[in-house]
């Protein structure tokens, strides 16, 4: 008796660890959806701090490995560990022992995994930017729209209306914020400006990675944040739905301050704070909006 106790001490040891780093890991490098996160009840928001968490390493895949056959390398790390988990098989990583947990006590779905991770190896195997917008929504809707299906799961919410909605918000701050990440992304030589619409208003790739920006840009820039725009709606969801979709708040903000900067992605102005504003701010509109049972 004591050695199993002393056993399940250790294992629950070694889960409260993986769930403190990955905590850990969205407060350093998720900070928005850190926020949104503490709205959530406290079953589902371990959840969601451990898919956040799965989220920030694989999209920091390509920066950390620096060159792409080391990045798809990692990437197939991760796609093993997901089937890992499926098979009852967790490899050593306080991301994965989490995520394990979150699987087996919420009946996570794979297939929303396998289109992350999909779109995350399509992502660093393309050249150049998207070529179209459709490319970026489908992007932002297997990444960020993803997320929040598996949220929605983990909160036992089955409804119709709230995927709906999930898709949409997950659209909209997907194309938010890959503008958002703008500069960061052009140090990689990347950008996520269609090279159609950079071509309709007469901007090239180069311009994009040189932080060139012009009155041209900020038309481009304008005409795929109205796309995200569009997609930031709010829709009627059941009420338990409302803090799983907190992020179409911030969502909100961000377009709003790209506007007050005149569609300038290289503004600094859009990476002070959260969203381009005080964390203070952006934590009166989610205790607002959760008042008023809104999004």
């Amino acid at each position: 008796k004591d050695s199993k106790r002393a056993f399940l001490m250790s294992a629950n040891s070694g889960i409260r660890n993986a769930l403190s780093y990955c905590v850990h890991e969205v407060h350093k490098h998720d900070y928005v959806h850190y926020l949104t996160s503490l709205h959530l009840p406290v079953g589902v928001r371990t959840a969601a701090f451990t898919l956040r968490a799965f989220n920030v390493e694989t999209s920091r895949i390509l920066e950390s490995a620096k060159e792409l056959n080391l990045a798809l390398m990692r990437l197939q790390w991760w796609r093993d560990a997901v089937t890992g988990i499926y098979q009852g098989k967790t490899l050593e990583h306080p991301v994965v022992t989490a995520l394990s947990v979150a699987v087996k006590e919420h009946k996570l779905s794979k297939h929303w995994f396998t289109r992350l991770l999909d779109a995350r190896q399509n992502d660093l195997e393309s050249e150049g930017s998207p070529k179209t917008m459709l490319d970026v929504e489908k992007y932002a809707e297997n990444t960020a729209s993803a997320l929040l299906y598996l949220t929605l799961e983990a909160a036992g919410i089955r409804s119709t209306s709230a995927d709906h909605a999930a898709s949409h918000i997950g659209k909209a701050e997907g194309i938010s914020l890959l503008l958002k990440s703008s500069y960061h992304h052009s140090l990689y030589r990347r950008s996520y400006i269609p090279i159609e619409v950079a071509a309709k208003h007469g901007v090239s790739q180069e311009d994009i990675y040189r932080r060139m920006n012009s009155e041209s840009l900020a038309e481009a820039v304008y005409e795929v944040a109205s796309v995200a725009d569009a997609h930031a709606l709010a829709n009627t969801v059941p009420l338990a739905a409302i803090p799983v979709l907190l992020p179409a708040v911030t969502t909100r903000v961000l377009l709003d301050v790209l506007k007050k900067v005149h569609f300038n992605v290289f503004d600094s102005k859009l990476n002070r704070g959260v969203c381009g504003v005080s964390p203070i701010w952006i934590q009166l509109q989610l205790k607002w909006h959760m008042f008023k049972k809104s999004y």
